[in-house]
């Protein structure tokens, strides 16, 4: 069996947190709770003191603010309003005020974000919906990051790059501007349907994904994103993420087409209480099929008629080897090769390290393990084991080019590499 430590070939790209950039989110304000009087809110009360700003003093305080705001966001004026649209919902009392005070109530209950001020990791990978400006030989990939910016609090990043398997890669500079998405719908839960859309965004990488529903208060984490075709040819790209508010944690589907549009849907069933649910990219044998890790210990096999609806469930995979013994789970959903459906798996061994290995699942019949690697494939080196959370590597997702594979994975909870190999090479060091 040929050396695990030698399977991947690693790059010299690194894609670090900047605290530059920033999406801009409502900022709500509200009294203690024994403040708190009938009929006064502390918005009306912020409200009514911008509306008691003489006209040169609005014109001030707006230019400033407008002329802040325009250096790294687009279309601030039409943002304001919209959230002044929002505040003006919830005041206890109608106002009738002017466009430039509207725009500066929306100011007020507006605050920039930097969502990826401590950390950009846990990247997942997949095809661009666009391949025209592809290299020779290559593919253009879009990657989904794991910001974590101020309160601990976790948004989506996307950016775009270039791939020539066994030659080359590049990651694209992102813009210098974030777009906020518009949101339709207050809550994804019992089968309700929030639709996104960030249609300001130029550019992927200027769609910002932060918490926005209930469920996700403090966070949407580990995006695993998919290509998923269907049995009638249909493709669309789906993403399993984890949203958290702050006391649980639960899976939600992110679903759309082309980056600027996006639909989110919480998963239902006694199976959908896991972080770190993947789904295969195809069905099999008609039904959806998951990965999971219901127990927190081993990768888990789900099927459903219902690509919202898990129930049930075993164990494909569980702790065999020392740098698994806590604890087992997927590096993202499963790659379709000639011998089967490749899974990039992550282990948790002593001093709670992370490492990644792979296994290989049967092709007809994923429950069925057919082989893993002994040892791990990628583990935190000495020189870049430090970090947020230091000892750990992490994915969430791989991209495959034919036989060459494509492994973008997190570092120490803070930053992103990138490594490639082949399905030959991973096939070499399993058992």
């Amino acid at each position: 069996m040929a050396d695990a430590t030698a399977v991947l070939d690693h790059y010299d790209i690194i894609l670090r947190p900047d605290p530059a950039r920033t999406v801009v989110r409502p900022f709500e304000l509200d009294y203690p709770g024994k403040f708190r009087v009938a009929g006064h809110t502390r918005a009306q009360a912020v409200v009514d003191r911008i509306l008691s700003l003489d006209d040169a003093a609005l014109a001030a305080e707006l230019a400033q603010i407008v002329h802040s705001l325009d250096e790294r966001h687009r279309d601030v004026d039409a943002m304001l309003r919209r959230r002044y649209d929002e505040v003006a919902a919830l005041l206890p009392a109608p106002i009738s005020p002017s466009d430039g005070q509207r725009r500066l109530i929306g100011a007020y209950f507006s605050a920039e974000f930097s969502y990826e001020a401590a950390a950009l990791f846990n990247p997942s990978a997949v095809l661009a919906p666009d391949q025209s400006n592809a290299p020779p030989g290559g593919v253009r990939f879009v990657l989904s990051l794991r910001g974590i910016g101020e309160g601990h609090v976790s948004s989506v990043a996307f950016r775009t790059g270039s791939w020539v398997p066994g030659e080359s890669l590049s990651v694209d500079s992102p813009s210098p501007v974030a777009v906020p998405p518009i949101i339709e719908g207050a809550s994804v839960d019992a089968g309700a349907v929030v639709h996104l859309h960030c249609g300001g965004a130029h550019d992927i990488s200027e769609t910002v994904l932060f918490p926005m529903l209930p469920s996700q208060l403090h966070g949407i984490e580990d995006v695993r994103m998919v290509l998923f075709t269907d049995d009638d040819g249909a493709t669309c790209y789906h993403a399993t993420y984890t949203a958290y508010n702050g006391a649980d944690a639960r899976p939600e589907l992110l679903s759309g087409r082309d980056f600027h549009s996006f639909e989110m849907r919480a998963l239902s069933g006694d199976a959908a209480g896991a972080k770190g649910m993947a789904l295969f990219p195809r069905r099999i044998g008609g039904q959806f099929v998951m990965l999971g890790r219901q127990d927190s210990e081993s990768i888990w096999l789900h099927r459903s008629d219902d690509i919202l609806h898990w129930d049930g469930g075993a164990k494909v995979v569980s702790p065999r080897y020392p740098w698994e013994f806590v604890q087992m789970g997927n590096c993202g959903s499963p790659i379709e090769v000639d011998e089967g459906w490749l899974v990039f798996t992550h282990g948790v061994g002593t001093v709670r390290n992370y490492c990644v290995g792979a296994c290989l699942l049967d092709k007809d019949d994923p429950s069925k393990l057919l082989a893993r690697t002994p040892e791990p494939i990628l583990q935190p080196s000495p020189g870049e084991r430090d970090g947020y959370v230091p000892n750990v590597v992490y994915s969430c997702g791989a991209l495959a080019v034919g036989r060459d594979i494509l492994l973008p994975f997190g570092v120490a909870d803070n930053f992103t590499a990138f490594a490639s190999t082949t399905v030959d090479r991973l096939l070499a060091v399993m058992e």
